[in-house]
């Protein structure tokens, strides 16, 4: 016994925190990466399985994972364009998930495949996102005619995920006619979505103070129909006001050159009340513009549109991943916060020298 009363006996060793073998588990775990054809298959005969691994791909940032998505989206593009597209917002506690559970379950009862591509919010610490859909969304997630693909908007502008345009278009080739398109709620992203959707859905809340200025007014202008949710037990009178509001504010807005009258509805999806009505305005909305033209050309505005989009995010790309960037950009980004370079002269600057390389 040392004559110290700082002795302390040696205990037992302590196993580490991380388990060492998380990383070969993870990696066993990991679903193997195919050749194209083989993703091309399993998509038009709509397996699941492979049309989910084939959109992590499109989401991935590999370059090898990138030149398999490439060819797999070349082969099914000829497939896809049939479907209904459906952008779907709302202000939050609006009870979207709830709405697009109820709504969905009434298309596939209708004899409808939907696919639901529900974009989630990355946050701007970890980059995670908890992509929770599927919960959210039990019954529809275990309806074998509807396929939920809950994914992270990491980063991109507006809360829509980076690939959605694309995860649209395998769906498509796996046979879902309408394709549902979930926003973060009311903001930037709704200008995305509305740019790779025919139909613009916006759910609003009644009963939560003066609606008309609980949304701005260029989302409403993108609006083809406005729905009131919640209208059920006691907020049915509300809901019905809150719907005259919104009628009303309608029709101060100019012409839409879809030649396409916006409206405002009801709904509970709780009692499944409102659903057939909004179904019939969305069936209502693509005889109209297919017979007037405005859906083809509104689908050819779209793909110039993407066109520019995947200009801007490649170039983006490549300016971020050179090496010589890569190299100079902290010096720059130092020279900036100490002041002692204007951020616009260090971003020309910086792009001179990557046009040179």
């Amino acid at each position: 016994m040392p004559d110290s009363a700082l002795f302390v006996q040696q205990g037992v060793d302590q196993p580490p925190v991380v388990n060492p073998k998380a990383s070969s588990f993870y990696k066993r775990n990991q679903a193997p990466v195919h050749a194209a054809q083989t993703y091309i298959d399993g998509i038009r005969s709509g397996n699941l399985s492979l049309l989910s691994q084939a959109i992590t791909l499109i989401e991935s940032t590999r370059a090898d994972h990138q030149r398999i998505a490439r060819k797999v989206l070349e082969a099914c593009l000829p497939l896809s364009g049939n479907s209904i597209r459906v952008g779907i917002t709302g202000v939050p506690g609006s009870g979207k998930s709830t709405f697009i559970e109820a709504f969905g379950s009434y298309l596939t009862k209708e004899g409808h495949r939907l696919a639901v591509l529900a974009i989630d919010p990355s946050s701007e610490r970890s980059k995670g996102s908890i992509l929770g859909d599927k919960t959210r969304m039990e019954t529809l997630s275990g309806d074998p005619h509807a396929f939920i693909r809950p994914s992270p908007n990491s980063g991109s502008l507006g809360g829509v995920a980076r690939k959605t345009r694309e995860s649209v278009i395998l769906c498509e080739a796996a046979g879902y006619d309408v394709v549902f398109i979930e926003t973060v709620g009311v903001g930037q992203s709704e200008i995305a979505v509305h740019s790779m959707t025919d139909f613009f859905l916006l759910l609003m809340l009644s009963g939560a103070g003066d609606e008309l200025q609980g949304i701005k007014r260029g989302i409403m202008e993108m609006a083809d129909l406005i729905v009131i949710t919640k209208a059920d037990g006691s907020n049915v009178e509300k809901a019905s006001l809150a719907q005259a509001l919104y009628q009303n504010a309608l029709h101060l807005f100019p012409p839409s050159a879809s030649g396409w009258t916006p409206q405002a509805l009801t709904a509970s999806a709780i009692e499944h009340r409102g659903l057939e009505e909004v179904l019939q305005k969305i069936r209502d909305y693509f005889s109209l513009t297919k017979a007037n033209g405005y859906m083809q050309h509104k689908r050819r505005e779209q793909a110039r549109y993407w066109m520019q989009q995947t200009i801007d995010e490649t170039l983006r790309d490549r300016f971020f991943k050179h090496p010589d960037m890569e190299r100079l950009l902290p010096a720059y980004e130092q020279k900036v916060l100490e002041g002692k370079l204007d951020s616009f002269a260090a971003a020309s600057a910086l792009i001179q020298q990557f046009d040179a390389s």
